[in-house]
């Protein structure tokens, strides 16, 4: 390296470099210092950097975190949705499914114009009049046993005349039915002049006989299935007084169907107490009964004011019924509720 050459080819000139040495030598108390390799290869590299200020003295500014916003909104949400999912299954199903959706158990119980029981305690039920049973007969009061054995099958038929006759469920006049019972007991008479014409909730035929109407209402298929039996002991005056309670099951379809194959059960269960007189102290008519009293349950039959007909509901319609108390008809151990239809009480079975 020359005399008056720097480290990074620069060169000083000559007076400068003897102007030092004089100095150097003088021992000048100001007198240029050569600056060391470090110092100077120091300077170079500040030259080079852009000025960006002093830096405070442990100072540090740390990276500011990307905002996740976002995610966090999206992650709350989700959790809300778990929580609703968790409290109120039923409802989310709904929510995503409508109204009508079910099941796949639920969908094998439905019944269909096939099986129009299926899904029913009523499917394991004997069919018509051989679901109704009658006890040996004995004798009892003014009758022998075989007249006993004869008045417990006409009260039996009086129950398939007028809660298994198919002309009679489809609004004919039961009269297979009236024609054994005794025409001189004038209340029933009453009823039964002007039920048919007139009902009202006095006089009503469906407080004797099951009845839908045809425009409105169509059975499915040829079988009611029915359980129940008759019971008898002796009455007032010597009379066989026979005592029937009989649940009927009739599956039915709207008239106007076309394609919906919806089916609903309407379930009837009576309880008829009649009574056989001796006609040497009553006034009678042979071979018929007086009724002492008459009474019925019914769901999925219909609510409102009396029409002379079960008026099942479909659809929509069935939302309105369901309003009431809740009532399993399947249950026989409790007593029959009421002795007269009731337009205002609706009761929502519990199985059907």
């Amino acid at each position: 390296m020359g005399a008056g050459t720097e480290p990074d080819g620069s060169s000083r000139s000559d007076e400068e470099w003897e102007r030092f040495l004089r100095e150097s030598v003088a021992g000048t108390a100001d007198a240029p210092k050569e600056p060391s390799a470090r110092a100077r290869e120091v300077a170079k590299r500040l030259r080079a950097e852009p000025d960006r200020g002093p830096e405070g003295w442990r100072s540090y500014t740390p990276a500011r975190p990307k905002r996740r916003t976002g995610w966090y909104v999206a992650g709350l949400l989700a959790s809300l949705v778990l929580l609703v999912v968790a409290l109120a299954p039923g409802r989310v199903v709904d929510l995503f499914a409508g109204d009508d959706s079910e099941s796949p158990a639920e969908a094998a119980q439905r019944p269909t114009m096939d099986e129009p029981f299926r899904g029913s305690p009523a499917a394991g039920w004997a069919s018509g009049a051989a679901g109704i049973t009658v006890p040996k007969a004995g004798a009892v009061g003014w009758m022998s046993a075989a007249e006993v054995e004869r008045a417990l099958a006409r009260s039996r038929d009086f129950l398939v005349a007028s809660g298994l006759d198919r002309g009679v469920l489809r609004g004919e006049r039961p009269e297979k039915a009236i024609a054994l019972i005794n025409p001189r007991q004038k209340d029933v008479q009453e009823l039964l002049h002007t039920a048919f014409r007139t009902p009202s909730e006095k006089n009503d035929p469906l407080l004797l006989f099951s009845r839908f109407q045809p425009s409105r209402t169509h059975l499915v298929g040829d079988v009611v299935k029915t359980r129940g039996r008759l019971t008898y002991r002796e009455g007032e005056r010597g009379a066989l007084q026979v005592t029937a309670d009989v649940t009927f099951v009739y599956p039915v379809t709207r008239a106007d169907a076309g394609g919906d194959d919806e089916i609903v059960r309407t379930i009837v269960r009576r309880e008829l107490v009649l009574s056989w007189d001796d006609p040497d102290k009553v006034i009678t008519e042979p071979g018929t009964f007086s009724i002492v009293s008459h009474k019925y349950d019914m769901t999925n039959g219909g609510c409102g004011a009396p029409t002379g007909y079960f008026t099942p509901p479909f659809g929509t319609d069935r939302r309105a019924d369901e309003a009431g108390a809740e009532v399993d008809p399947y249950d026989r151990s409790a007593p029959v509720g009421r002795g007269e239809s009731s337009g205002d009480e609706c009761r929502r079975a519990t199985r059907s």
